[in-house]
């Protein structure tokens, strides 16, 4: 990934001798002082703006924020670039920690209305919203093979959800970091409009399929949350579809991992294990 170019970072009130690429703990971009300065993916910069207006005036008791940086002329995005200051810490596999940060986040955010630009989301992240929630057919869409097939009979034991909708944070197992005995920090927002509880769901299902949780943490939370079962069939099947639509570098691996992750919540989920082997 090349660096910002010079205006861009005097736009942003930066150092023009921008720092080396950091794709580790929290966002990844270019660290320039004390800013990061992060790649707005194309065709997300209303995005990009929506996610820093919220995240500049969001204030959520007991957690640290990463606060986004306008520019000069008081854009959130310049050039396909944005800006936010740099927030101490580290992703740690706190699970139950990260559902509570959840519980106080989805308060705060659930007093947003509805953005219109996720109506019409593309990209791998509104394909599998899609594909979870619309009671849609994959199709070829999301291939064969194992994970397919987990797709399809998940989908197929989908039962109706009638929560609240609201603002949800997609991605809080990697945009939450622990830094000691200070507050969490939230360095990110990936939005959807789906129910608050659900964010909690994908939090467990990160939690068994990549970060060494066992079926214990779904079961500690099962009498928090209504329709908990379905929230967490939800959630594998979001998780699902995105590894298959868009496979990161790991892709194998961690298709392997949520396999493996259904099996273990397998009563949960209503899925036989013989239904996603060869």
């Amino acid at each position: 990934m090349s660096a910002p170019p010079g205006h861009v970072l005097a736009a942003f009130g930066s150092p023009t001798d921008a720092g080396a690429w950091s794709d580790g703990p929290g966002v990844a971009g270019w660290r320039c002082g004390d800013l990061v300065v992060v790649p707005v993916r194309t065709g997300s910069a209303v995005q990009a703006a929506w996610t820093s207006g919220v995240l500049d005036q969001l204030d959520v008791p007991g957690l640290r924020l990463a606060r986004p940086v306008r520019a000069s002329d008081g854009r959130w995005v310049i050039a396909g670039w944005r800006a936010q200051r740099v927030v101490t810490g580290d992703p740690e596999p706190r699970f139950d920690d990260l559902i509570a940060v959840s519980l106080s986040l989805h308060d705060a955010l659930s007093r947003l209305p509805e953005p219109r630009f996720l109506r019409d989301r593309t990209g791998a992240v509104g394909l599998a919203d899609h594909l979870t929630w619309d009671a849609v057919e994959p199709g070829g869409v999301i291939g064969a093979g194992h994970g397919a097939r987990l797709f399809q009979r998940l989908a197929a034991a989908r039962r109706p959800l009638d929560l609240p909708l609201q603002v949800v944070h997609v991605e809080l197992t990697g945009d939450v970091l622990f830094a000691g005995a200070a507050p969490p920090a939230v360095v990110g927002l990936t939005p959807l409009w789906r129910p608050a509880p659900w964010a909690s769901a994908l939090v467990v299902v990160d939690g068994i399929a990549h970060g060494g949780a066992g079926l214990e943490l779904a079961e500690r939370w099962s009498g928090r949350f209504p329709d908990w079962p379905e929230l967490l069939r939800r959630a594998m099947l979001f998780r699902l579809a995105q590894t298959l639509l868009e496979p990161p570098a790991d892709g194998p691996a961690r298709l392997v991992e949520l396999l493996a992750a259904a099996e273990l919540l397998d009563p949960v989920l209503l899925v036989r294990s013989a239904d996603h082997r060869d």
